[in-house]
């Protein structure tokens, strides 16, 4: 299941033309791919939105609770935890006030648990782990200010795609260039496809030296 900004939203052509294209391909096409830690917490989540940066202080999920209440209706939640990671930051309660504010999803580095309702609630969340221990709800923090998620700074108005590939964060100011660049790679590589089929190797196609590899 899919979560792009709302139907009726500006943004919604270019959320659904940067889901289709995939995080792959636009992390080869101008955008900043998220480290491999981050993943899709069920199988089939996909979320195309803006972004709006969260900042919790280690072991503590304020931030997030205000953030639920602040972030622009068809946003994504991106949330950096700091380097406490295996606390549940996220779960079922927070689904369910993100989704009555219309809020896209979660991207987070840090824990989250309840993963079956997550799933049956369709709501897209990519993190690096599973966790039970839940976390406190007393220390600062910040929200829409940028923040490091992923090893990626993500400022408020950035673009996040998530998919089963990973995450891959696309700057503001260049969403126009990075769409027709990945449009550009996904052409050309229907070529190759093609061809392929055709009996052409990748080798041949992509101009590789086979001499630099011994073959027994």
């Amino acid at each position: 299941m899919s979560r792009t900004v709302d139907d009726q939203s500006p943004h919604h052509a270019a959320a659904a033309a940067l889901l289709v294209l995939g995080a792959a391909t636009l992390g080869e096409s101008g955008g900043r791919p998220m480290g491999p830690r981050i993943r899709a917490v069920w199988k089939g989540a996909t979320l195309s939105a803006p972004a709006y940066p969260v900042r919790c202080t280690a072991g503590d999920n304020l931030a997030i609770h205000v953030a639920v209440t602040t972030a622009p209706p068809g946003h994504a939640m991106v949330v950096d935890v700091g380097d406490e990671e295996e606390f549940g930051y996220w779960g079922e309660v927070l689904t369910t006030g993100a989704e009555s504010r219309g809020l896209a999803g979660l991207i987070i580095d840090g824990g989250v648990r309840d993963v079956t309702a997550l799933e049956a609630h369709g709501f897209a969340v990519f993190s690096t782990t599973v966790a039970l221990r839940g976390a406190a709800k007393k220390a600062a923090g910040s929200v829409g200010a940028p923040a490091t998620v992923g090893g990626v700074e993500v400022h408020n108005g950035d673009w996040v795609v998530g998919d089963a590939d990973g995450v891959t964060v696309i700057p503001g100011g260049a969403l126009d260039a990075v769409l027709a660049a990945g449009r550009a790679r996904a052409e050309k590589e229907e070529g190759l496809f093609a061809a392929l089929r055709d009996g052409a190797t990748t080798v041949g196609l992509l101009d590789l030296d086979p001499s630099l590899v011994a073959v027994s």
